[in-house]
C-alpha cells in the first residue's frame, strides 16, 4: 500500500508517530512560554534558587529547545522534510533521539517508583510547579521520546533505504571499532554504579532513587548501543537483518553523545565553582572522565554508522551498474 511518499505501512506508522510527537511536546512549549512572559510581568513567581534573569535565559533557551523539537517531529512526515539537508535532519534527529530514549524509561520509571521524590537539586522546576503542569511536561517527553522512537527510523529507511535494507553479513568484516570498546566501557562503569558500587563515588550518601535510574538507563543504551557497532563490524551473525543494529547503534551512540555533551559542562563547572548546593555522588575527576569519553565514542560511532551506510549505498549502486551493464 503506497501513499504520498511511496509508503508502505512502517512509513504509515512513523507518520503518525511524527504528528503524535510535535502535538504531544506542544503543551510544553506554551507553558514554558507563559513562565516567561509571566515572570516578566510579575504575574508568576520565579523558580527557587533563580533571579529574573537567570530564569528567563533558562526557560527561553528550553522554548527554542521545544521548537526546534516540533520542527524535527514535522520535518519527518512532511514533504519539506525530504528538501532539508540530510546532515541536518540526521544530527538534530540523533541528538534529539539520544536525549530521550533516556527520558522516556526514565519517566516510565518514575511513575512507577516516585522517583521524583527523593530527588536533591530539580532540574530547575519550581517546586509549587501545578500538578497538571507537571503532568503536561512529563506527557511532553514520553510523548516526543516515543513518536520520535518510531518516526526517525521510518524517516531514515524512506530518505536512505540501501542502508537498511540487506542482512548484516552482506558486507565484509571491517577493523573493529575502538568507540566501541570505550562506549561499553563507559556503560560497564554506570552499571556498576546503578547496581551499588563504590568504586569512584566520592559521595556515596548523595545516591538517591533517580541517580540510579539515570545510570542504569544511561549504562544500558551505552551497552546497547556498542554492541549495535560491534555487530555491523563484524558482520556477525550473517543472517541478522542490517537494519536492527543499524537502529540500536544510531540510540546508543545519541544517547552517550547527548547526556555527556550536557552533562559534561555542568560536571566542570562543579568542579571549578564547587557550589555548597551541588554535591554529586561521583568523583568530579572521574565523572568528567567518563563524560568526555562518552562524547568521544558517541560522535565517532556515529561516523561509522555514516560509513557504514555510505558503503552499503555506493556498493549496491555498483552492482546494479553491473548488472545493467552485464544484461
Amino acid at each position: 500500500m503506497e501513499g504520498e511518499f511511496g509508503v508502505d505501512r512502517w512509513d504509515q506508522v512513523g507518520q503518525k508517530a511524527a504528528y503524535g510527537a510535535a502535538l504531544a511536546l506542544s503543551p510544553y512549549l506554551l507553558i514554558k512560554v507563559s513562565w516567561v512572559v509571566g515572570s516578566l510581568a510579575g504575574v508568576l513567581p520565579i523558580g527557587t534558587g533563580f533571579g529574573l534573569a537567570e530564569w528567563v535565559v533558562l526557560n527561553t533557551v528550553t522554548v527554542g529547545m521545544a521548537v526546534i523539537g516540533i520542527a524535527l517531529a514535522l520535518a519527518l512526515v512532511r514533504p519539506w522534510g525530504m528538501r532539508i539537508p540530510g546532515a541536518l535532519v540526521a544530527f538534530c534527529s540523533w541528538v534529539g533521539s539520544g536525549f530521550l530514549v533516556s527520558v522516556l524509561p526514565f519517566g516510565l520509571l518514575s511513575a512507577l517508583l516516585d522517583v521524583g521524590g527523593d530527588s536533591q537539586g530539580g532540574g530547575g522546576d519550581d517546586p509549587a510547579m501545578p500538578v497538571w503542569e507537571g503532568v503536561l511536561v512529563e506527557f511532553g517527553f514520553v510523548g516526543m521520546g516515543l513518536g520520535l522512537a518510531l518516526a526517525v527510523p521510518a524517516y531514515l529507511r524512506r530518505r536512505w533505504p540501501d542502508a537498511f535494507i540487506g542482512r548484516v553479513g552482506d558486507g565484509p568484516p571491517t577493523v573493529r571499532p575502538w568507540a566501541a570498546a570505550v562506549g561499553a566501557a563507559v556503560g560497564l562503569v554506570w552499571i556498576y554504579w546503578a547496581a551499588g558500587g563504590t568504586l569512584g563515588i566520592a559521595h556515596p550518601a548523595h545516591r538517591n532513587t533517580d541517580w540510579y535510574v539515570l545510570a542504569t538507563v544511561g549504562g544500558f543504551w551505552a551497552l546497547t548501543g556498542s554492541a549495535g557497532i560491534w555487530t555491523v563490524a563484524r558482520a556477525r551473525p550473517a543472517r541478522l537483518p542490517r537494519w536492527l543494529p543499524l537502529t540500536f547503534g544510531w540510540v546508543g551512540s545519541g544517547s552517550l553523545f547527548a547526556w555527556s555533551a550536557w552533562k559534561l559542562p555542568l560536571t566542570v563547572y562543579v568542579a571549578l565553582a564547587d557550589p555548597a548546593d551541588a554535591i554529586p555522588p561521583e568523583n568530579v575527576s572521574v565523572a568528567v572522565l567518563l563524560h568526555l569519553s562518552a562524547v568521544m565514542a558517541g560522535a565517532t560511532m556515529m561516523r561509522r554508522l555514516v560509513r557504514t551506510g555510505n558503503r552499503v549505498t555506493k556498493s549496491r549502486a555498483l552492482h546494479e551498474i553491473t548488472d545493467r551493464f552485464e544484461g
